[in-house]
């Protein structure tokens, strides 16, 4: 670990970070001045001025992404600020270029204020086709992506819905070559925060189209302090909201206590919070996704003496990588294509099920794509893209 952790900074350090703005016509002459500058750019300035919808024509609006944070929930190292996030936005940006041709640039604002948030994305969002927000803390962030669903592009919480997306392609198709029914699972969910509400609402499919059934049979979700119940008294309003959905026999308990019995395992959390015995006290063959960055709650090894059937990480370095990067640039990529004003539930589900008919060679070891399979965001950018399509043919 620590050889990656330096490596990573000599990387960084050579290249003065991973993103550069590079230019796609020529300026070589002063006619090729004339035609990307002045004289010639004022023709496709006042063509936009008359009609605000040619700038996704005239200009690279329709293809750019804000990468949007306020570093107050950066990985698993937590508020560190607008500064320190940069690395990490300016890698966000670097795969989407990579995985889905999509420009993206990092935005970190100095304020974690969420009205200043708001009112900051609203003033920059005509430059851009849409916005990924990133590493914002709960629960302000579910406010903050909520209030901006009217800007007429899409505007998306990755730690929230790219992570809940990639979880569910990961557990049904664990499910698959187990030989499993989804729905016979019991799940318990540890951390409280953006992922863990976003897992716990698309594994019970709250907020789904009507008729949508459950992917699981129950969810109960934990935070510090253990399940989250109707006898806690301490919940503000983002943890009662659980109360909706999830803990439908009102267990009660910490982290340990709750797990026994249950089949599914997952960690949005903290690392090391997991031991062997807690595995063996869970359902015969348990899935374990343990998702904490960089430490997961659970090391595999120690997660396959406990007797887990599968095990996921968030870690590049271990099989089963349960990243982001298969989701958010595929997702954009077909919301920009769609010219789709928001990401809605039914593009989620595309995502979902284009990464599962994506995965090749099932195993316990290879429950999704290779992260770094150059196909996989285009896949997922053509579902979403019919997803939206069809969508806006409904509703005209």
């Amino acid at each position: 670990m620590s050889d990656y952790y330096e490596r990573s900074l000599e990387l960084h350090r050579e290249n003065k970070g991973k993103i550069e703005i590079g230019g796609k016509v020529s300026v070589e002459t002063r006619d090729d001045l004339s035609l990307a500058y002045t004289p010639g750019v004022a023709q496709p300035c006042k063509e936009i001025f008359s009609n605000p919808d040619l700038a996704r024509v005239y200009t690279s609006k329709a293809n750019t992404v804000a990468v949007v944070t306020d570093g107050s929930a950066v990985l698993g190292l937590g508020n560190i600020g607008p500064l320190a996030a940069l690395p990490v936005m300016e890698g966000k940006a670097l795969l989407f270029k990579k995985y889905g041709a999509v420009d993206a640039w990092p935005i970190c604002l100095d304020t974690q204020d969420t009205e200043e948030i708001i009112e900051t994305v609203r003033r920059i969002a005509p430059c851009f086709g849409g916005i990924n927000l990133e590493d914002i803390a709960a629960p302000k962030c579910f406010e903050i992506e909520e209030r901006l669903q009217d800007l007429g592009i899409p505007v998306f919480h990755d730690d929230q819905h790219g992570t809940a997306i990639v979880l569910l392609a990961a557990l049904l198709n664990s499910a698959r070559v187990l030989e499993r029914d989804p729905k016979t699972f019991r799940v318990v969910i540890s951390g409280a925060g953006a992922a863990g509400n976003a897992i716990a609402r698309f594994l019970v499919a709250k907020g789904f189209s009507e008729g949508t059934e459950p992917f699981v049979k129950e969810v109960i979700v934990c935070d510090s302090k253990g399940a989250i119940s109707k006898d806690r008294q301490d919940l503000n309003l983002s943890k009662q909201a659980y109360l909706n959905f999830t803990n439908p026999n009102n267990e009660n308990g910490d982290l340990a206590t709750v797990l026994e019995g249950k089949d599914v395992f997952i960690g949005v959390s903290q690392g090391g919070i997991l031991q062997a015995q807690h595995v063996k006290s869970m359902a015969k063959d348990p899935l374990i996704f343990a998702m904490a960055n960089p430490i997961p709650e659970i090391m595999p090894d120690e997660a396959l003496a406990g007797g887990a059937a599968i095990i996921g990480t968030g870690r590049s370095d271990f099989p089963n990588q349960i990243n982001n990067v298969l989701a958010f640039p595929g997702l954009f990529r077909g919301a920009l294509d769609a010219n789709a004003p928001r990401i809605t539930p039914k593009m989620y589900l595309a995502a979902v099920h284009a990464l599962i008919e994506a995965t090749t060679d099932l195993s316990v070891d290879k429950i999704l794509p290779h992260p770094l399979n150059p196909r996989v965001g285009f896949l997922v950018g053509d579902a979403v893209k019919r997803a939206a399509l069809e969508e806006a043919e409904l509703s005209s």
